[in-house]
């Protein structure tokens, strides 16, 4: 990773003004699920029971709650078709497109820290030798 040592520091305003947008996107994008579930559908558009599906683990009750912050967030859209039983189905809208740049720096992020934490756990539990020790 790259250090800012060289790096002038940025201005109180600066800094303030990254920190409220940092603040804005968490906002809108906080909890465990919203970004799976934009990944989940920016691949294919999919019914709720294929959401869920895809992603493990996640209740019926949160998926619906994530779905509905997403729609009004404007990151996906829910299509009804006046079939028997209707259908809705739900897609990433556009401006789910906008996170493109932002997922892949996360998901770099996610791949560099889980081999870091990996690494960290390889050197706690590798064992020490100690040359004082003798077995009679």
């Amino acid at each position: 990773m790259e250090t800012m040592i060289n790096d002038a520091l940025p201005s109180y305003e600066a800094c303030a003004g990254s920190l409220r947008n940092v603040r804005d996107a968490l906002y809108v994008l906080n909890g465990r699920w919203k970004l799976a579930v934009i990944l989940c559908l920016v691949q294919s558009s999919k019914r709720f029971n294929e959401i869920q599906h895809a992603l493990t683990g996640i209740s019926a009750k949160v998926l619906a709650k994530e779905l509905k912050d997403l729609e009004l967030n404007g990151f996906i859209t829910r299509n009804v078709y006046s079939t028997t039983p209707v259908t809705i189905i739900y897609e990433a809208a556009e401006y789910s497109r906008t996170l493109k740049n932002v997922l892949g720096e996360l998901s770099t992020w996610g791949e560099q820290h889980r081999e870091k934490v990996k690494q960290s756990m390889r050197e706690q539990s590798s064992p020490i030798i100690s040359s004082n020790l003798h077995v009679s």
